[in-house]
């Protein structure tokens, strides 16, 4: 759409489309391409680049795994918890508290103590679902069509 390849006559047909090839959901019923589906979505309306949530989840894990190794956790990433830990929330206070007076990359390595976004936390807590999901889909033809 950004680049012109989706013209305003195309939008709705092609919201639809990659609906369905991205997230597996088709439309309740018929649509018309005369219509406008994405403008009921909120951040669509408003100019809100998707991108900001994808790219919270990606820092929500990894703040996370950090707040856990500065707890001493040595488990499972996805049993641990920090619920009480005054060290770690005063750490993770002073981090917020540079706001936007800090380059973001500054205020991610004040907590993590690296500067780069790094997607690895997420898969370490999801890993024993994954494993557990693999074991009981193995041999199933899975997706949608």
């Amino acid at each position: 759409m950004f680049d012109g390849r989706i013209t305003p006559e195309q939008y709705n047909t092609a919201w639809w489309e990659m609906r369905e090839r991205y997230q597996g959901i088709r439309p309740p019923v018929e649509r018309s391409a005369a219509g406008f589906d994405p403008g009921a979505k909120y951040h669509i309306a408003n100019n809100v680049p998707y991108l900001r949530y994808f790219l919270s989840y990606v820092l929500q894990f990894q703040f996370y795994e950090a707040a856990c190794q500065q707890a001493g956790w040595e488990g499972p990433l996805h049993r641990c918890t920090v619920y009480g830990n005054r060290e770690v929330g005063a750490r993770f206070n002073r981090m917020l508290e540079m706001g936007s007076s800090q380059p973001w990359p500054d205020a991610l390595e004040a907590f993590t103590g690296t500067r780069q976004m790094d997607g690895g936390s997420m898969v370490r807590y999801f890993q024993p679902l994954m494993t557990y999901m693999e074991e009981q889909n193995r041999g199933q033809d899975c997706g949608w069509d």
